[in-house]
């Protein structure tokens, strides 16, 4: 794309800077002229969306290589590397075509069969069946996957089923000495029976539990916001106000190899492939079929009029022609490519880009962004509608037209969509596997002490986009699989706006941080009560103490107090407040950090950069912050060891006297402190050093309750890293923290908790034995 952006001349750069939404079908048709123009673009469309039989095959099926990593799995198989075979069986899954035959069988069929041996003597029998399964659908007159079943269904215990499918594999078996052994095996299956039979749990989606409730929500304008929504009721905490499935979704290309590209949730061992290229992984038929690819048909339904169900417009069968585009393009440019041709479907039209803008009702963006982006979003435009004129539509018109409908998308998505995020813990794999009830220790709580949300799919979600913005919000967001759900956090008043993140909160990051990335990234300043009245975290959270060792008071740096300085300056179009009641961190008293600086009725408020807030004392800033750069060195070599798994108890001494520096320079509650906290925590974990860990813990929770209040969810995610450590140390006042947590919890995700952080389900069973 870089190369598309040096040939475009300076008089059309210049209007591509000084363009408006009006200037859009002229501006795209000359850069269509001129990119048609030139080979080197001819070449580049070429190389994304090439057909199968003419390319290299990135995405593409490669019979070849599915062989060479069969034969390689093999032996690693033989040799015992298991985790290594089974990386090669599911890589030549990806790769093999559906219709490759090896030595007289289906090579799928085989890769499958292959895969559920090696899940067999794994000890994942559940893994291994549904191989077996999926190998039996393309090849239903294979013994040797009939005989397998039966063994892995004997392993479960599901008798009638193992009895059935050996008999079966028994018929099928050609040779005289497999039948007599397939015999014995019946006999000796018959022998070991009892009368209980366990039956495997069927697997089911993950449904939700509740609904919102009969809320009626509103869309209204406002002079400082635009569209937004409110209830014309008051709504109590926790509620469930919205749920959604996506217009469109992508996953992100980091999370390609690690989570289902239909649903985002975590990959099984027993990954599913799409069947015509090489880029979609699934967590299972359903997601398969879901997301639209082609799928397989067995022989037995060739010529019935079998139809699979859809629920839904297929969002990957335009990307399912092995072609490059989807695997290179940037995410959110797919995700454009997803929505222009689900809308193109469901309108049944398929020569023009349809006006996007009247289909989706979003804001856009394209007028505030800056001239690069503007001529990165005309180029990406032209590249994804030859793609879709090549994957999707050869009717499709390649036009000024179009191309600007495609700008304006990108613009809107740009602003509009959503990050899909998931929890991530080390705890979630192993803790059912590994006795988490009977003995909190070491591996426990050292995994427990790391906790993270992840961002692993992009998504377009209509009635969502309407909710706005408050680095002090109501609402919360979180997903269950691709579904999007909004609930309380705080009593609501009717009338009073609703109001999610759209990431920066107060108590995560100070205010400039926030309006500079909302700003960066959504392109409007941000009047939320967070970021135009005085707050106590704000103050704080970055820092210095006053050199006045009797002082409470806070000194801030020139930027921070520049930005604070800003805050009463607010237009009179603008409300002081988001919300009509007003959110206040309560276990801060802003008299004790900027007593002489606000007045009752706090109308104006003075600072001066280097000046305690308090007491008037002046700072050196300069020395000082050399000394909090030092005294991090030691904290981030920590850190490196503990990711490394390298021993830390050589870095340990260097970060605890960094710690007493950092205490002796920044304000009690700065954030950097509470940091600093949670890793000297991590560390004492990682040696198994409970007590310390404890206390550092319990030191960096009471200041991020300063910072957030003591019921954010922030919170709760800290105090399940105490509990786990009060448990490992037999400690009962982790039940008193694992109610806190629940409550938390509960609030922000109601009954889904337990899904969306598994070991909160581990902490309250733990603490049902303790009571």
């Amino acid at each position: 794309m870089e190369k598309l952006k040096c040939v475009v001349p300076e008089r059309l750069k210049r209007r591509v800077e000084e363009s408006h939404i009006d200037d859009l079908p002229s501006l795209s048709s000359s850069l269509l002229q001129l990119f048609l123009s030139l080979p080197q673009f001819h070449q580049l469309i070429s190389e994304l969306a090439a057909e199968p039989s003419t390319q290299a095959g990135l995405c593409g099926k490669n019979e070849g290589a599915a062989l060479d990593l069969k034969q390689k799995g093999n032996q690693c198989y033989s040799s015992g590397d298991h985790s290594q075979a089974l990386r090669c069986y599911s890589q030549a899954l990806r790769l093999a075509p559906i219709d490759a035959h090896h030595t007289g069988k289906n090579l799928v069929a085989t890769l499958y069969l292959n895969r559920a041996s090696l899940f067999h003597k794994m000890g994942l029998p559940m893994e291994s069946l549904r191989d077996c399964s999926r190998a039996l659908e393309i090849s239903p007159s294979y013994p040797k996957v009939w005989y397998r079943r039966g063994k892995v269904n004997a392993t479960l215990g599901n008798y009638e089923d193992s009895v059935h499918d050996l008999s079966v594999a028994k018929d099928m078996e050609p040779s005289i000495g497999g039948k007599k052994q397939i015999e014995r095996e019946l006999d000796m299956l018959a022998r070991h029976h009892e009368k209980k039979i366990a039956k495997p749990a069927s697997q089911k989606s993950v449904e939700i539990p509740d609904v919102p409730s009969e809320i009626k929500l509103q869309c209204v304008k406002t002079p400082d916001k635009g569209r937004g929504m409110v209830s014309q009721f008051d709504i109590p905490q926790a509620s469930l106000i919205h749920a959604e499935e996506p217009y469109a979704v992508v996953i992100l290309k980091h999370c390609r190899e690690t989570h289902c590209h239909y649903c985002l949730n975590e990959l099984p061992a027993d990954t599913i492939p799409c069947i015509s290229c090489s880029l979609p992984l699934y967590c299972s038929q359903h997601c398969q079929v879901q997301a639209g690819g082609p799928i397989h048909i067995p022989d037995t339904m060739v010529g019935s009029n079998f139809e699979p169900t859809l629920e839904c417009i297929p969002e990957h069968k335009h990307e399912c022609q092995g072609v490059h585009w989807p695997a290179i393009l940037p995410s959110d440019v797919v995700l454009a490519g997803r929505v222009v041709v689900k809308t193109m479907e469901q309108k049944g039209q398929f020569t023009d880009v349809p006006n996007l803008s009247e289909t989706l009702g979003l804001c856009e963006s394209y007028s505030k962004m800056s001239p690069e982006s503007k001529l990165e979003l005309h180029i990406y435009s032209i590249v994804l509608l030859f793609c879709l004129h090549r994957s999707f539509s050869s009717e499709l018109s390649i036009n000024g037209d179009s191309a600007s409908q495609i700008v304006i998308l990108l613009s809107q998505i740009r602003v509009n969509s959503i990050a899909v995020v998931r929890m991530k813990s080390n705890t979630n794999d192993s803790c059912d596997r590994q006795g988490w009830f009977q003995n909190f220790s070491f591996g426990e709580a050292e995994a427990a002490s790391s906790v993270e949300q992840v961002r692993v799919g992009q998504a377009l979600y209509k009635a969502a986009s309407l909710f706005n913005h408050s680095c002090l919000p109501n609402i919360h967001a979180y997903f269950i699989s691709r579904t999007l759900l909004l609930r309380t956090t705080e009593f609501v008043s009717g009338g009073c706006p609703l109001e999610l993140s759209y990431g920066p909160q107060v108590g995560q990051w100070d205010c400039k941080d926030r309006l500079r990335f909302l700003e960066e990234e959504y392109f409007f300043r941000c009047w939320c009560s967070g970021c135009s009245e005085v707050n106590e975290s704000d103050l704080v959270i970055s820092g210095f103490c006053c050199v006045n060792p009797n002082c409470s008071g806070v000194v801030l740096d020139n930027l921070v107090a520049n930005c604070e300085k800003q805050k009463p300056k607010v237009p009179e179009t603008i409300s002081n407040e988001s919300h009509l009641q007003v959110h206040k961190l309560k276990d801060i008293d802003i008299k004790k950090v900027a007593q002489i600086s606000l007045d009752q009725t706090q109308s104006s408020f003075h600072v001066d950069s280097g000046y305690c807030l308090k007491c008037g004392s002046y700072c050196n800033f300069a020395s000082r912050s050399k000394e909090v750069k030092k005294a991090w060195t030691d904290f981030r070599r920590l850190q490196d060891s503990i990711a490394s798994k390298d021993t830390c108890s050589t870095n340990l001494p260097d970060a605890l006297r960094s710690l007493g520096l950092l205490r002796s320079i920044l304000h009690a509650y700065n954030k950097g402190i509470a940091e600093a906290e949670d890793i000297l925590a991590k560390a004492f974990c990682f040696i198994g050093d409970f007590e310390p860990a404890r206390d550092h813990c319990k030191a960096s929770i009471e200041i991020l309750e300063k910072l957030y209040g003591p019921n954010h969810i922030a919170i709760g995610y800290e105090l399940a890293k105490l509990a786990s450590i009060q448990l490992a140390l037999g400690d009962c006042t982790a039940v008193y923290n694992i109610n806190r947590l629940s409550a938390i919890f509960s609030t922000y995700y109601g009954p889904h908790a337990g899904i969306i952080f598994p070991y909160l389900l581990v902490l309250e069973r733990e603490r049902s034995r303790i009571i």
